[in-house]
């Protein structure tokens, strides 16, 4: 889905802009995912698992840029990408279309400025703007930086699944289920989360 850019201050005063991540940004954005999943074991692949040719890559951003389901955000300081995140739907069955999960992920020196922050509250925006009334995610337990920053932008622990993920050095780990609950019918229900 195509969006208009929104430019965010960050904590340590540098302008931000948070727009649709597009075909150009192939390069950087393969970059990206090698470098974030090199530094923290939290995403969901590791660097050697980032396979996409420059032409894949492309067509993936391009396709997501026409889907009126799914956003690509770009977080983009001093032209450089910092991070991105998306949302996407479940699909189009009538029991789930009205969910969508998110991810995000930055690299390691844009932590702490708040981009995480921005970059959730625009998506929440943008799922209300797309119909959908739950915003659904998945993380590791370990990961209390993450579990923070959700909680910070509303979303409440729903579940767990235990021995989720198995990291490459043999050891499990559990995954925390959260959910956001959008529209108004559900003010009360987010109490009960």
């Amino acid at each position: 889905m195509r969006f208009e850019p929104r430019d965010v201050r960050l904590k340590n005063g540098t302008v931000c802009t948070l727009r649709p991540a597009v075909p150009e940004d192939a390069e950087q954005m393969i970059a990206y995912m090698k470098q974030t999943a090199a530094e923290t074991e939290y995403v969901l692949r590791y660097p050697d698992e980032v396979r996409f040719t420059l032409e894949q890559e492309r067509d993936i951003l391009q396709r997501l840029m026409e889907d009126p389901q799914a956003v690509m955000m770009a977080a983009i300081v001093n032209g450089q990408l910092a991070g991105n995140a998306s949302i996407g739907g479940l699909g189009p069955k009538r029991k789930v279309r009205h969910r969508c999960s998110l991810a995000i992920a930055l690299k390691r020196e844009y932590w702490g400025q708040g981009i995480g922050t921005a970059m959730i509250s625009y998506l929440t925006e943008l799922a209300g703007q797309m119909g959908f009334a739950q915003i659904d995610l998945e993380v590791v337990a370990d990961n209390a930086r993450a579990i923070a920053l959700y909680e910070k932008c509303g979303f409440k622990m729903t579940g767990r699944r235990v021995r989720a993920l198995r990291f490459d050095d043999g050891s499990w780990h559990d995954e925390l289920i959260m959910v956001k609950l959008l529209t108004k019918e559900q003010e009360g229900a987010n109490e009960t989360l």
